[in-house]
């Protein structure tokens, strides 16, 4: 057993040399591979090549994982045609296993799905067969030059571009292949809100050697790209699609980037979105910006991911933007264009339905984005486990409508990557679901639990489940006491982490404020997208528009998003709406309360140093909880003016009280016990 824990300290040691080796979540659900650059030896593994690819050497160090070590294992890259490129085929006998794949990168997704069902617990399968449900899995960053991370909760840009590209961090491989072990297989470095620069031959030259590193672990460079480059790099006086002399500067650039990078992958656009230029500030559409860029990259065989987060002021509802603008166009996009659209049609709310484009633009690419870093569920001080959020997607989108998946990343260069170790699952999530969105949010969280925080072996089966209890009601709790039964963008302004549904600020966009979606008046509560409102229900299609058309029928969780509802309409429990509200907030500050009592319980097997980050910070979302509460409640009532039903706790703050607290991020520090007892 000694030796066992030695071996374990060293490889951490050689994977992030310098760190300390306790379990403090920077070898994220990697940790027993092992980073030894050793020859190859006689050994447990051998593949049916001599000479090794350092895609193969990454293989090999997967599978002489501690948890493997009394398998033998055989490596066969002359698999079937069906795998693909990166599929892969496990057999296993007694303790003889044959791996199978058609290429270097498959033979490493298989081992690390080896490594991955060794290191939970899990039984080996006899036979397994996987390839990814998308070809594109990819990660977007919204990390700046100068380092800032927009919307991100956990430090600073991992990217040290003044260092590169002659000093190289340790952190990149170990980024690499985290993203490779759960199938990530592409990442966008920069920001959408993109810097005309990363284009500049001298950032082109950094991003050359980070893709150099990134390439054996089979993680494609992607580039969000400013629509305007040719003007601000160049000087042209124009960026119309349609202009010769810019479409010459694109496809030179092109040609630059695929001679210094040969297997990059495209570009991510944002375009006429909050500021961000596009094409139609020449007068042309989506289309025309977009298949200029595509013909570019197309003898590369690169693509374009052409975002659909728009709003304009086309219609007087933000939710039905996005679709009016891009439906129209369906069809006009080049062959390599992909477009990615939110999983909601307004902006990652803790609960949305899911965008109606999605079904609209049968004759074009389509890509899901969903938001890992948690902008709207509390930033890295509130647990929100997010799979159940992305499955809740995947039941009304089949999965097979799609062709890709993106997420917003959440990783800065925080110790733990980012910044709640908890969050970590939210990547780990993405990944697994991008590879097989078949999977059930518990598979993912057992599966995750175990290769992190939990020994399944020596930790009691009743906290196993508590724990994975908690990860899974984590996000509806976060919805309970923030935005029940369909409220949305509710937040204090800017920063959107607060409760302040009385925000107005002078000479804001009204689709920035809170009251523009909460409409809260003496008659009710709630946006009426029904026939009788905006009508945006007519974007969906039958027979979902009629159920969520009628306030009767309508899933009570969203009920506020497609319908203004009076205070003292019953509900299916039989309470009022008024009730149900203020019973729904209740909920999610007592359920905040239990996660504590859940953690605590898990101490005697959860590292010291993760116990004592996590257990601040479930304080944290508990005091934040209580604010949420008590803010929306209060505020609220001053347009019900019904009184707070008995089974809620009596607000320990006043709303003048509320209204005064800026509501700024640097005022959330960690609350004490005695707030927390306070109540209870």
């Amino acid at each position: 057993m000694r030796n066992h824990i030695l071996s374990f300290l060293i490889a951490i040691a050689a994977i992030f040399p310098g760190s300390a080796v306790a379990a403090d979540g920077s070898h994220l659900w990697l940790k027993s591979v092992s980073n030894t650059r050793q020859e190859m030896q006689p050994t447990n593994v051998t593949f049916d090549r001599k000479k090794l690819s350092p895609t193969l050497n990454e293989a090999f160090r997967a599978l002489k994982g501690e948890s493997l070590k009394n398998y033998d294992i055989k490596v066969s890259l002359k698999g079937p045609k069906s795998l693909g490129k990166e599929g892969y085929e496990i057999s296993a006998s007694g303790n003889k296993i044959t791996l199978t794949a058609n290429t270097d990168i498959g033979a490493l997704y298989g081992a690390y799905t080896l490594l991955r069902i060794a290191d939970s617990g899990q039984p080996m399968p006899e036979e397994l067969v996987e390839k990814p449900a998308y070809d594109l899995r990819i990660l977007n960053h919204w990390d700046n030059l100068d380092g800032t991370i927009e919307r991100g909760y956990a430090g600073k840009s991992l990217w040290e571009w003044e260092q590169l590209p002659d000093s190289v961090s340790p952190r990149y491989e170990a980024y690499a292949r985290a993203n490779a072990s759960i199938g990530i297989n592409g990442t966008v470095i920069n920001n959408v809100n993109a810097s005309p620069n990363i284009l500049s031959d001298s950032y082109l030259n950094k991003i050359k050697s980070l893709a150099n590193i990134f390439r054996p672990f089979g993680l494609k460079v992607y580039l969000s790209v400013n629509f305007a480059s040719p003007m601000a790099l160049d000087s042209l006086p124009t960026a119309d699609p349609l202009d010769p002399q810019v479409q010459k500067w694109w496809n030179k650039k092109a040609d630059k980037i695929y001679k210094l990078i040969p297997d990059f992958g495209g570009f991510l656009v944002k375009a006429n979105s909050e500021g961000q230029p596009g094409p139609m500030d020449f007068g042309r559409t989506h289309a025309d910006g977009a298949n200029m860029l595509a013909r570019a990259l197309a003898p590369h065989k690169g693509i374009v991911m052409w975002r659909s987060f728009v709003y304009s002021p086309i219609d007087a509802d933000r939710a039905k933007q996005a679709y009016m603008e891009f439906q129209p166009l369906d069809g006009e996009f080049a062959p390599n264009v992909i477009i990615q659209i939110k999983n909601g049609p307004v902006d990652f709310q803790p609960r949305e339905p899911y965008s109606p484009l999605f079904g609209a633009m049968p004759s074009t690419p389509k890509m899901v984005e969903f938001q890992i870093t948690q902008e709207y569920l509390g930033h890295s001080n509130h647990l929100a486990y997010l799979a159940p959020m992305w499955k809740e997607f995947f039941e009304y989108v089949p999965a097979s409508s799609i062709k890709a998946a993106a997420g917003v990343t959440n990783i800065g260069n925080d110790k733990n990557w980012t910044g709640h170790p908890l969050a970590q699952a939210n990547w780990y999530a993405f990944g697994r679901l991008a590879w097989n969105p078949e999977l059930t949010s518990e598979q993912i969280a057992d599966e995750w639990l175990a290769l992190t925080l939990i020994a399944p072996t020596n930790t009691p089966a009743e906290i196993r489940k508590n724990l994975s209890d908690m990860l899974l009601t984590s996000r509806e709790t976060v919805v309970d006491y923030m935005m029940p039964l369909g409220l949305h963008h509710i937040f204090a302004f800017g920063h959107h982490y607060g409760p302040e549904p009385w925000c107005d600020v002078p000479g804001a966009r009204p689709d920035w404020l809170p009251n523009y979606y909460h409409r809260a008046d003496s008659a009710g509560i709630g946006f009426d997208r029904s026939p009788s409102g905006s009508n945006a229900v007519e974007q969906y299609p039958e027979p979902l528009r009629s159920q969520l058309a009628d306030m009767d029928k309508c899933p009570e969780e969203l009920l506020l998003w497609f319908h203004h509802v009076p205070w003292l309409k019953k509900l299916k429990s039989g309470r009022t709406l008024w009730d149900e509200i203020c019973i729904a907030y209740q909920r999610g500050y007592d359920k905040s309360i239990e996660y504590q009592k859940v953690w605590e319980a898990a101490k005697p097997y959860i590292d010291p140093e993760i116990f004592s980050d996590v257990q601040q910070r479930l304080m944290t979302q508990t005091r934040d909880a209580q604010w949420w509460k008590d803010a929306c409640i209060l505020y609220f009532q001053e347009f019900s003016k019904l009184p707070i039903p008995s089974e809620v706790d009596p607000p320990v703050h006043t709303l003048t009280e509320m209204k005064n607290i800026n509501l700024g991020i640097s005022n959330y520090e960690s609350p004490t016990p005695e707030l927390l007892n306070r109540n209870r």
